[in-house]
This record gives structure tokens, sequence and C-alpha cells, in this order.
């Protein structure tokens, strides 16, 4: 019996974290309806994938989209526009914005502002200060939020939560997975007489690996005494990786393609500012141990830590410029580049940006390509050899670390909920982003 779909997603290589295989795949009303050989069906539209490889949605669960309050360098469609581009279906949006995202009135107007207006499906993370663990809870069963993100090292405005009691008020209130920016508020402080006006490579002595070191051992206490979980994000010594190695019970492990792919002192002489994060990139020993991690499975997931700043911004000197990076458009080839380099099977990659997230997030319906799951989908020419352009780049701040860079591997396409939202290089379709919706708030308003 011939059936009919919406879309059907022909002849391509369906990759899932146990592997490969040639099939099609059939899309009704946004789900995913069949998988297999699916030549004797029709459908309302076909994307001939042959040659390609057909990965579940790209999820980047580390974003910062600057809305509201710093649009000048970056808003929510302006963002989810890169993250589209770049073969990234779904996000996950940081609380640093100005007002900070600290009350329920404020992640409420987040969501609004983005129904519809971006072009991925997106969720918010609630943040946490010293004063607000009274509201966390209810923030954190609001539709559209992943969870809380609490920043143990420096941040804007009143989103610093540096001690253990603030900590602990933090967990005992919650009950979802928590993400934490981990680096030692008080170590920071005492090192910042350390910066070196005009030399970016004293960046990662003011933020040594002692401070992440300390910061995380700090951390993981106060979770195992609290029974909760925890998201430690964007790790950058290999220290803590071995570290938490041993604390996967509750603890999750986030890697990014910056500390994986760029290393000092080469990128402080190459890039000045446009190297300058929190934490930092640190040195050879440092990117090997993190690439240990991902080989060993410690890490659960990547996220591109997208935090755009103007190139004005960036151009002040050392300590005056801002940390900070964008990314989430150059996540995918970055790490196809990795795979085609043999660092990571391309399955690896799946279980990194899709099933990954969806695990330690606990996401409704999303990361799969499974029947009844969000029709969510990244195809990518594996053979595609391009050089990152600054005219290909969506973001607002217009600059990439990675412009000049010659990868094998792209995105050619990202479907959203069964819509092919961008295809060779093009937004083909509106914007129709919606939240993302998770087990542990199913029903949530």
């Amino acid at each position: 019996m011939t059936r009919t779909f919406d879309l059907i997603v022909k002849g391509g290589t369906v990759v899932t974290p146990d592997g490969r295989h040639e099939a099609d795949v059939g899309i009704v009303d946004g789900k995913f309806a069949a998988i297999g050989d699916l030549s004797a069906d029709r459908a309302g539209e076909t994307i001939d994938a042959a040659g390609l490889h057909v990965l579940p949605g790209v999820i980047d669960s580390q974003v910062h989209f600057r809305e509201p309050g710093m649009e000048w360098k970056e808003d929510l469609e302006s963002g989810s526009r890169a993250a589209a581009m770049g073969g990234v279906t779904c996000v996950f949006e940081m609380p640093n914005t100005s007002p900070s995202t600290i009350t329920p009135d404020l992640l409420a107007d987040k969501v609004e502002r983005a129904t519809h207006r971006m072009h991925t499906d997106f969720a918010f993370y609630a943040g946490a200060t010293k004063e607000n663990p009274p509201v966390l809870r209810e923030m954190e069963r609001m539709a559209g939020c992943c969870g809380v993100k609490v920043f143990m090292g420096a941040s804007t405005g009143d989103l610093l939560v540096d001690d253990d009691a603030g900590v602990a008020a933090v967990l005992a209130v919650i009950e979802r997975r928590a993400a934490f920016h981990s680096e030692d508020e008080f170590r920071l402080e005492e090192r910042r007489g350390l910066a070196r006006d005009g030399d970016w490579s004293s960046h990662e002595e003011v933020r040594d690996k002692r401070a992440a070191m300390q910061s995380t051992e700090r951390l993981v206490r106060l979770a195992h005494e609290a029974g909760k979980r925890i998201h430690v994000l964007h790790i950058s010594t290999a220290e803590e990786m071995e570290f938490l190695s041993g604390h996967k019970d509750v603890a999750s492990v986030e890697a990014t393609p910056q500390h994986l792919t760029l290393e000092s002192p080469d990128c402080y002489e190459r890039l000045g500012a446009y190297a300058q994060m929190n934490p930092p990139i640190r040195d050879h020993e440092a990117r090997m141990g993190i690439w240990r991690g991902l080989d060993q499975g410690v890490v659960d997931v990547l996220g591109s830590d997208h935090a755009p700043h103007t190139v004005e911004e960036k151009s002040k000197p050392y300590p005056q410029s801002p940390s900070g990076m964008p990314g989430v458009q150059t996540l995918v080839p970055l790490m196809l580049d990795h795979v085609n380099a043999g660092r990571l099977t391309l399955e690896r990659f799946v279980d990194l940006t899709s099933a990954g997230p969806q695990r330690i997030f606990g996401l409704a319906a999303k990361g799969r390509i499974a029947r009844g799951y969000d029709a969510d989908l990244t195809l990518v020419d594996m053979n595609a050899e391009r050089t990152i352009e600054e005219s290909w780049l969506a973001s607002k701040c217009g600059w990439s670390p990675f412009t000049g860079m010659t990868v094998k591997g792209w995105p050619v396409a990202t479907i959203v909920r069964g819509r092919a939202v961008m295809r060779e290089d093009e937004l083909v379709a509106p914007s129709t982003g919606r939240p993302t919706r998770f087990v542990e708030t199913l029903g949530a308003r």
C-alpha cells in the first residue's frame, strides 16, 4: 500500500550513535513517521540526500544570544539564524542578558520574544543569584526552561554565586540538573593583578588551571552533599576531566569545539582578543586532556558557548577586552573536520550533539531519529571542503576565530520539525521556532 508523507528525505546515510545505514526518512506533521525503504511511497516534498549523511538534529546546549539588553552584539533572531546556517536545530540560551533572566516574568518574556521569531527551537536557562533561590524551583518548571545556570566565577550583573553557602542554597531548592560555570572567584580575584596590559597570553595565568580545578572540586562535593545533579560547562583542563571521570554519578560534562581545536600560546599570538574566552584556551597538554575525556566517554555533550562581541569591543587592549567568541555556526563544520581527521567517529559526534543532550537534559521527543520524535535533521556532506569565510557568518558580530580555516565536512540542510529551514547556505523558510519540551516538566505553562 502506498503511503503519503509530508516530506521524504531520500537516499541518505542515516547515522545514529549505534551505526549508520542507507535509509529514507518519512515525516508527517513534523514527526518522524517511517525509516526504511520508502521508494514505493510518495510525499508532498522530497529532499534528495544521496551522498549525504543524515544526522539527528544538532542541539547546541550553550549559547549567549544577548537579548534583551545587548542586541548590538546579537539577538534571538540573528543568533538562531547563525545556528540554522550551521546545521543546528535547537539551542539552549544563557541568562546573562540585561536584565539577567532571574525571575519568572523575565524568563516568560524571553520565551515570548523567541516564539515564532527564532529559526530554531529553543530553551532558556534560569539564572541563579544569591538572592533568588526561592523562585528557582518555579522557574525551572516553566515552559521553555532547560534548567538553572550558576556562575561560580565572575559574570555580568548579579549572576555570581561564588561561595559554598550560595551554591548549596541553589542546590537545596532545585530538582532538575543545574549547569555551572566552574571557576573559583576567590582565586580569580587574587590573580587579577597578573594581567599584563595588551598581553592576551596572560589571560590563562589570571584564570589558571587551579582556579578551574579548585572550583570543580568544591562543586562536586556540594552536589554529593545535596544529592543533586550538576552539569559542568566548558571544561578546559586535563585535571578536571580526570577528576570528573570519577564522579559521573552526579556530574555530566561539556566540552567546546574551541577548547578541542585551539591551544596556547599560538592562539594568543595569532588572534589576540579573538582567542579570549572564559575559561581560557590553554596549552597543548590541556587540549589533549579534553580529547582523552571525549575518547573515554567522560564528555557527555558539545556546546559552542557562542558568546559574541563586536569588533570594536574586541579591539580594546587586554584586560579591557571582553571574553567570549561566536561559535554556534561553526560547531558542526569544525567537529566534522575532526571526524574526517580521525579524532572521533561520526557516531560519537551524534552522541555528543543529539543523544547526549536528550539524555542529560531529558528532552521530550527530541534527539533521535525514531518514529514519534520531532523530525529534526542535520544533513551533512562529509566530502565537502570549504573555507570558513566572514561572508558566510550570520552573527551580528561578523567575525569568527576560525575565519580562513579550511575544513572538510559541511552542513547542507537544517530541518526543524519536518520543515527545511536552511538548504545550501540559504534560509528557505520563515522562522517558526518554539519552546523545547522536557520530560520532567511536561505540561508546564
